[in-house]
């Protein structure tokens, strides 16, 4: 495989995966920090539904949780939502048949918590063989240091630290386009 087929992301081979980022355990979160984590998947929400895009959410325990935040399932079009007790997304039968149904070999993967959900997932999706692409300013924990821990983890699995912008600007890959002039609006 070569650096760019492993670094560069491209729109038909692209998932994206948004982990539990639920009511109630965005109560535990530092407010600021978790305004700048909703507007970045808002983004790639949106992103993902104007180039087609899969993206799949998860819920953990929704009765405890609750649900997805109201501003993020505003902007998640036809996303297939899937309920899970595993930490692990690829512990929930339907996500894994979903995200592997879609033909897609890479996963941009945001939410909470780093050193929880996220972690196991993309360690899994990794020992899976997709190629796996974590947005470093759309993943949080409670602690920055967990947060921190779990980052230099899931880069040690082969994971590619992003951004949002990052992830934008490759899925474009070109400016002019009716898409870019769109979309491009969005990080302004």
């Amino acid at each position: 495989m070569s650096v760019k087929d492993r670094f560069f992301l491209e729109r038909d081979k692209a998932a994206l995966v948004v982990i539990d980022v639920q009511e109630k355990l965005c109560l535990a979160m530092d407010d600021k920090i978790l305004h700048k984590l909703t507007r970045n998947i808002a983004i790639l929400l949106e992103t993902a539904q104007e180039l087609g895009i899969p993206a799949l959410i998860t819920e953990q325990y929704v009765k405890g949780l609750g649900a997805t935040l109201p501003e993020l399932k505003e902007k998640a079009g036809d996303a297939g939502y899937f309920e899970k007790m595993a930490f692990s997304c690829c512990g929930s039968a339907d996500f894994m048949e979903r995200l592997t149904s879609t033909g897609r070999t890479q996963v941009i993967i945001t939410g909470m918590e780093t050193h929880v959900c996220v972690l196991q997932t993309v360690i899994e999706l990794r020992d899976a063989g997709f190629e796996v692409h974590v947005v470093r300013d759309a993943v949080m924990s409670r602690s920055k240091r967990n947060w921190q821990i779990a980052a230099e983890a899931m880069t040690l699995t082969g994971a590619v630290p992003t951004s949002t912008e990052s992830v934008l600007f490759q899925l474009l890959k070109v400016a002019g386009t009716e898409e870019f002039k769109k979309l491009s609006k969005l990080v302004r």
